[in-house]
């Protein structure tokens, strides 16, 4: 019997999570005329390229690091 209750208690807990709406697009025309409007990213089309490659070369510089200390500890 307590495991039936548990399992309607799971069951009504998880029926309330999918009874939320959508959240709205962001490029509604809530300004016309400033970012976000039309077709436009809400980001205004930044270019995240630069960001990108500063982000693998950190990487590459910590995984070579790791890779070094790791060879250097076994010797």
């Amino acid at each position: 019997m307590k495991k039936l209750l548990t399992s309607i208690a799971i069951i009504i807990m998880f029926l309330g999570v999918n009874a939320q709406d959508d959240p709205p697009h962001p490029n509604d025309n809530v300004n016309p005329t400033g970012a976000g409007s039309g077709n436009t990213p809400v980001g205004g089309g930044a270019p995240i390229g630069g960001g990108l490659f500063v982000l693998l070369a950190l990487g590459a510089a910590y995984g070579g690091k790791k890779v070094i200390l790791s060879q250097t500890q076994k010797e």
